[in-house]
């Protein structure tokens, strides 16, 4: 297992205060000022580290947040995290060195899908409280009552994960007919495709391509070519980041050109993918969970971008932030305001209290249904609009990528069909 570990916190200050001797026995004073222990595995090398090391800073920004005001239960907090290299197997080593060795209060988890199946059954069985971090469906097979999912997917993830690009696609006229179903053979994509074979009932598509693909796949252009000779109106993709960027490349190389164009990729939202491809966005419709959009400015999330893009800057990290960091924020940010809420370090008060409340986060109002998941979806589906070149200013206003579902945040209308929007 990597030995690298970043310690963070209040230090650890002055001696035990006294020694009393009660009938022969030493009796030692507590002290007040004990750290209140967090740990968490991260993606700090691997795949996911371009997400890993802002969600850890994130994370760093909300321990800074409550210590300047004392704390929690009037103790400082103090994070212990370990590179988790974006390797699964190396989950359960870490959560068991966090819980024997480092003798945490609490644990978090990593980031994605793949990072937290492993952690799931560690957690029930030790009874832990558990804030996932953007992991989808990852509590559907268990229906653990302490796990607790900050991406807002909603009360059915599969399902709701894609809900507002079906409906965006049904909307138009005329509508489209066909689609195609594509994506790599793993755990988010099975989930995304499974919950988007569903959507297609329901909307009344034909599907016309249905195919994975491995996650060792290099060379997209033989799948963008497959799916354009069956000339579907729809292509719904199921990616993580290297295959998203394959997947636009060989789609834009190749002239595919279906009506409707993205729905599940990850990491068509990390400000480095966005200034690699540029234009090539232009007119792709794509879940994300933030947009520097008006409909989208919750209390104190402007004072949070302000504080993680200056610390972004120094560290050579995602100088924007806007997909991973606020919801990694609004993790710890719950798990501290139910730990303050409760009253309690105890495990099973915690969950209660999380189970049983409303939370006002920077990503706004946040309560999670029996399952763990957020009582109602925030998936948003966006369009990218209007992109000229790569340069990263463009998207930090708005304008860049349009918010079109759900109808309570629209920030703008679709530009229809997808070629249209490439003009």
């Amino acid at each position: 297992m990597n030995g690298f570990r970043t310690l963070l916190g209040w230090a650890l200050v002055g001696a035990v205060a006294g020694t009393l001797a009660l009938a022969g026995a030493d009796v030692f004073v507590a002290r007040a000022a004990d750290p209140i222990k967090i740990g968490l595995g991260m993606a700090l090398t691997g795949g996911l580290s371009a997400n890993g090391k802002p969600a850890l800073m994130a994370i760093q920004i909300w321990k800074d947040d409550v210590n300047k005001k004392g704390g929690l239960l009037g103790r400082p907090v103090e994070l212990i995290a370990y590179d988790d290299q974006t390797n699964p197997a190396t989950v359960p080593g870490i959560y068991t060195k966090l819980l024997e060795v480092d003798k945490v209060d609490f644990v978090v988890s990593g980031y994605g899908t793949n990072l937290i199946a492993p952690l799931m059954p560690i957690a029930m069985e030790r009874k832990l409280t558990i804030m996932g971090i953007l992991g989808l469906a990852n509590n559907e097979k268990y229906k653990y009552p302490s796990y607790f999912q900050i991406q807002p997917s909603g009360p059915d993830p599969e399902a709701n994960w894609a809900t507002g690009f079906f409906e965006i696609a049904a909307r138009q006229n005329p509508k489209p007919q066909t689609i195609a179903l594509v994506g790599a053979d793993a755990e988010y994509p099975r989930h995304a495709i499974a919950g988007a074979r569903e959507l297609v009932k329901k909307f009344g598509f034909k599907t016309v391509y249905d195919k994975s693909y491995p996650p060792s796949t290099v060379d997209y252009t033989p799948i963008a070519r497959a799916i354009k000779a069956v000339s579907p109106d729809i292509v719904f993709v199921a990616s993580y980041p290297p295959d998203s960027v394959g997947m636009v490349r060989a789609s834009a190389e190749i002239g595919l050109q279906p009506k409707i164009f993205g729905g599940g990729m990850v990491g068509l939202q990390f400000t480095t993918v966005m200034t690699s491809l540029g234009p090539m966005l232009n007119g792709i419709v794509n879940y994300d969970f933030w947009a520097p959009e008006s409909t989208m400015m919750f209390p104190g999330i402007k004072e949070f971008f302000a504080e993680y893009q200056k610390r972004a800057k120094e560290a050579g990290v995602d100088p924007l932030g806007y997909y991973l960091p606020p919801y990694a924020y609004s993790a710890v940010q719950i798990l501290g305001l139910a730990i303050e809420g409760g009253k309690s370090l105890d495990q099973q008060k915690v969950a209660d209290y999380i189970r049983s409340n409303e939370f006002s986060t920077i990503v706004g109002k946040v309560r999670f249904g029996p399952n763990g998941e957020w009582a109602k979806s925030r998936v948003l589906q966006v369009q990218y609009q209007g992109i000229k070149g790569t340069d990263v200013e463009q998207f930090r206003v708005p304008g860049k990528k349009v918010v079109l579902y759900p109808e309570e945040f629209k920030s703008g209308t679709v530009i229809y069909p997808y070629s249209a929007a490439q003009k």
